[in-house]
């Protein structure tokens, strides 16, 4: 059956969180140790590790014998199942889908990627993430009742643990996802469900419940790829980090005072819709000439075609990149530049001290960043000229999974100002115990 939500299973819950958290800092533990760290009655402690047990989630880890004990054998201690997954990520991108895990003691387990086409039905990629989280942890994974999902989705999201924000289509005013073809990936924009009537990021959501049967929590897909290099990646330890996406869409997110800034209605991080070009293209936001409409992949691909150049995607122009043909290098150098100077005024805006650029266009290495570098020299204010590093994202296309697995924690300094709302499909009719379990590929 699906897990209760109410007051006591929500105690219930934070009771298991308390002793998971214990056996995560100290490492195996007798009962009697257990009991003394926690202050749970003798009881509750016993019921509670008894679920631990049953469910994987905690294993016996052998005897304890530090010295002269009473009559009768030594206690046994008990330890975290690093085989009981505990956490999955799952980044839906607008044309792949990734997803990462990590076990009881914060381990990571696996990831996994695949790409697929842009209008594939949200039915089909969470069979997608099915099949690819099936794959992770040598197809053992288990997930137990102290699991959860946490899931970036393209668009707004007025609370992690709630839907997006908005009108009945989900975007800022209620409509579906602007442009002609629909390809957006910036944090703005939303795609609708013509079928289902209903925001894609809510079906997401509780399609995942329901094929699952664990919580599951939503943001923002380029913002959780902040998180997650910001705690594993190019930014970790930084307080102040700006995260550039540059994909299929143009995003991005921003560490503050060490803490993940989400903004009002969940629409920081926009970067994609700053203008650099009031007379330029129309950009499917309904503005003119946003950074997104010369710097996202489809938009540089594009140009290049339209100089001559020959590339189905991304990796043919790094190759041309790297050949140090000169169509590609120019070009790179003309979007560089107007990276850096969004990057500038967002730095004499929010003073940054790290600048991680992440995303499909970042494969293009030292051809992109360092014109992005070259312009934020020049423009960003002499006083912090030199106290700004400019990098290059490390986690790929695990990024934004990594990042949905660190929402579901809650633990990491960088949420702390953050909100960790309830499971908004919590209303789901009861499920299966099937869901309850990954089982093997093709079982």
């Amino acid at each position: 059956m699906s897990p209760p939500s109410g007051p006591l299973s929500q105690l219930r819950r934070g009771h298991e969180e308390l002793v998971l958290g214990l056996l995560r800092k100290h490492g195996p533990l007798s009962r009697g140790e257990l009991g003394k760290l926690c202050r749970l009655s003798r009881t509750t402690l016993y019921d509670i590790l008894a679920e631990l047990v049953a469910t994987g989630a905690v294993v016996p880890a052998g005897q304890q014998d530090d010295g002269p004990r009473g009559r009768g054998r030594p206690a046994e201690t008990l330890a975290l199942n690093p085989g009981a997954g505990q956490a999955i990520g799952i980044d839906f991108a607008r044309r792949a889908l990734h997803v990462a895990a990590v076990n009881l003691a914060h381990e990571i387990v696996g990831a996994a990627s695949e790409p697929h086409d842009a209008d594939l039905p949200w039915e089909r990629r969470v069979d997608l993430a099915e099949r690819l989280i099936g794959r992770l942890g040598g197809g053992d994974l288990r997930l137990g009742a102290l699991s959860a999902i946490g899931a970036g989705v393209v668009g707004p999201i007025s609370d992690p643990g709630g839907g997006p924000d908005g009108g009945p289509d989900g975007g800022p005013d209620g409509g579906p996802d602007g442009g002609p073809d629909g390809d957006i990936e910036s944090n703005g924009g939303i795609e609708s469900d013509g079928e289902a009537g209903e925001p894609l990021p809510h079906r997401a959501q509780v399609l995942l419940r329901e094929r699952f049967g664990v919580p599951v929590l939503l943001d923002n897909n380029t913002r959780l790829a902040a998180l997650g290099e910001a705690i594993w990646g190019a930014a970790a330890g930084g307080r102040d980090v700006l995260y550039l996406r540059l994909s299929h869409g143009v995003g991005g997110g921003l560490v503050i005072d060490g803490s993940l800034h989400r903004g009002a209605y969940g629409l920081s991080g926009e970067f994609g819709h700053i203008v650099v070009d009031p007379g330029g293209r129309p950009c499917s936001c309904g503005g003119t000439g946003c950074l997104e409409t010369v710097a996202s992949v489809r938009a540089v691909l594009d140009a290049y075609r339209d100089r001559g150049g020959h590339a189905d995607d991304v990796r043919d122009l790094v190759e041309a990149a790297e050949g140090a043909e000169p169509g590609a290098l120019a070009l790179l150098a003309e979007v560089g530049a107007d990276i850096g100077a969004v990057l500038a005024a967002l730095c004499n805006a929010v003073g940054p001290g790290v600048i991680v650029i992440g995303g499909e266009l970042a494969e293009t290495g030292a051809a992109l960043l360092e014109p992005i570098g070259r312009t934020l020299d020049a423009r960003v204010m002499p006083i912090s000229r030199h106290r700004v590093s400019l990098r290059r994202a490390t986690l790929g296309e695990a990024a934004g999974a990594l990042g949905g697995i660190a929402l579901v924690l809650h633990e990491s300094p960088l949420l702390s100002r953050y909100p960790a709302g309830p499971d908004l499909a919590a209303g789901v009719p009861p499920l299966s115990p099937r869901h309850h379990n990954l089982v093997k590929e093709g079982s």
